[in-house]
């Protein structure tokens, strides 16, 4: 790895004497969910409407007042949303939907025709105004950018004065932190001599980190010395948009309000392009943990955690601060004994303070609980992985885990007890391990021709020896190939999983492998050898048993 071909692609700030360092963060600042514009357009599968007023609707419960609900001139679909939120009343009356625009006329035009009957609406003006793109992308001086800026400003204003409803602005020099931070406060007063916030109202003055590309230090540089040298301060919102390339877009922000920002952009748990915005749930509740009000309520963090991964198709990882599925599981016994005896002297000794060396805040405030390691029908996947991982050295894989927990959980229904891991574990290995019906694996011999590869496979076929041809990348794909041409199964692979075995097993390794149909339905099988490639192939076989017995039976 070279890095000499890659340098700074930030400007250092002509800032004397910071003060940031030495602030605290004591109040939530204005809250503005970008989920619908910036998230929705990182998604591989873009919202439909239904799904864009359900995530709305999800907000405006959580208690955000300020939502970027589309970039109306860009399609049809954020236009007609736009429409819908205007005409059919959606909008509570303490709500301001906000709404991005490029500065050119005919976008702005569109803009102004989308909102037409909004009665609180932010419009969101933005040109880039970075050294790299004023060099490469649009081959324009800084006076021909701070003139895009003003003379889009100045017909906003104008159309404005023809809009029923309130109109507040808000003003992005995109790609601020790859802008001369002297340039940027010039264009941003550029753009407020023409607003003139104290006829117009609050300007918001949005400084986003387009791309991350420095330490939050450097970021809150910058915002402190926006906050020194904007006009009108007394009139400007400032706001923070960090998208996270370097992990660090909730540190940035953070650091952005030491340095003096007002407002807040970001998204729920994180969407975004790239590597996604500042979280605004995280720092949230980092504020809450804190003792600080942050005026969002996160009171159903689960059910809320649900309906987002319902809405966008995506999974919140099981890490993820406060939501994810194990941020309040300890794997270590002594985490776990430190936990215990915490909450024990807790109830014995009932406090206003939360006080635990491991848990920042008691997980009931969220709707959650901890209580890592007992297994019942009320267990959910963590759990049973939890167990499976720390008794058995087996490591499954999210879905593996998910669909044994729904058979558990009708064991532990019908048994009305408690699993025990021994339990667990018989249960995995009858349901997903080496699964040798309606079809087993005799043998199997790998060939390589042409640069690809053959296998030739005999299996027991319902009692009858059958020997079959495949072909593909790699032992595993040929293998996929006799599934689809001997036993007549449309499915592809996946995912796939491997990991040694622990614990004195007497296989080596576990492989796990998941098919899908044509119809998206999918399953998982495992199977466990010596020999990892024979341990795939087992799995593999395991997977398509299981697809038989789950779907072509049933069909």
């Amino acid at each position: 790895m070279d890095a000499s071909k890659y340098k700074k692609m930030y400007f250092p700030v002509p800032l004397d004497r910071r003060t940031w360092p030495g602030n605290e963060i004591t109040k939530a600042p204005i809250w503005c969910s970008v989920d619908l514009r910036d998230g929705n357009q990182a998604l591989e599968t873009p919202l439909s409407p239904e799904e864009k007023l359900m995530f709305f609707n999800m907000l405006t419960e959580i208690g955000v007042k300020e939502i970027e609900v589309a970039f109306p001139a860009a399609s049809d679909s954020d236009y007609t949303f736009v429409r819908t939120l205007i005409e059919q009343k959606l909008i509570p009356d303490d709500t301001k939907i906000s709404v991005l625009a490029q500065m050119r006329p005919h976008i702005l035009e569109k803009t102004f025709e989308a909102i037409d009957g909004a009665k609180n609406v932010i419009v969101h003006l933005y040109n880039s105004t970075s050294e790299l793109q004023r060099r490469l992308v649009f081959g324009l001086s800084k006076e021909e950018i701070k003139e895009i800026a003003t003379k889009g400003a100045e017909q906003a204003l104008a159309l404005s004065k023809k809009h029923t409803g309130k109109v507040w602005f808000e003003y992005s020099p995109e790609s601020f932190m790859g802008t001369e931070a002297e340039y940027s406060a010039e264009i941003c007063n550029a753009v407020l001599d023409v607003l003139k916030p104290a006829e117009v109202g609050k300007v918001i003055i949005n400084l986003p980190e387009t791309l991350e590309m420095a330490t939050p230090n450097v970021y809150a540089d910058h915002i402190e010395y926006m906050c020194n040298h904007l006009k009108y301060r007394e009139n400007v919102l400032v706001s923070l948009h960090t998208h996270n390339d370097r992990g660090c877009a909730v540190a940035a922000t953070e650091m952005g309000l030491l340095a003096g920002a007002d407002r807040v952009e970001g998204t729920l748990f994180g969407n975004g392009e790239r590597t996604g915005n500042a979280d605004l749930m995280v720092i949230a509740m980092n504020m809450y943990m804190q003792g600080i009000d942050p005026g969002l309520n996160f009171s159903s963090m689960e059910s809320l955690a649900d309906m987002y991964e319902t809405i966008t198709h995506m999974d919140i990882h099981p890490r993820h601060p406060y939501a994810g599925e194990l941020v309040f599981t300890a794997f270590s016994g002594s985490h776990q004994d430190a936990i215990k005896k915490c909450m024990d002297y807790s109830a014995s000794h009932p406090q206003n303070k939360w006080e635990n060396p491991y848990i920042t805040i008691n997980p009931a405030d969220i709707g959650r609980h901890f209580d890592p390691i007992r297994i019942n029908s009320q267990s959910g996947k963590s759990g049973i992985a939890f167990v499976m991982q720390r008794k058995f050295g087996v490591f499954l894989p999210k879905s593996v885990s998910q669909e044994l927990s729904f058979i558990l959980t009708d064991v532990s229904d019908r048994e009305h007890k408690e699993l025990t891991p021994q339990l667990i574990y018989d249960t995995f290995i009858d349901e997903f391990v080496d699964i040798v019906k309606p079809v087993r694996l005799i043998d199997y011999d790998v060939l390589s021709k042409k640069g690809q590869t053959e296998i030739v496979v005999t299996m027991d076929c319902e009692g009858e020896d059958k020997k079959y041809i495949g072909t593909g990348n790699g032992p595993l794909d040929a293998m996929a190939d006799v599934i689809r041409t001997g036993m007549g199964l449309n499915i592809e692979i996946s995912g796939y999983h491997e990991h040694a075995l622990q614990h004195g097993s007497s296989s080596e390794a576990l492989a796990y492998v998941g098919i899908k149909d044509m119809e998206n339905r999918t399953t998982w099988g495992a199977g466990s050898d010596t020999n990892i490639s024979t341990a795939s192939i087992k799995a593999l076989i395991s997977a398509a048993n299981r697809y038989i017995l789950k779907f072509e039976k049933k069909d």
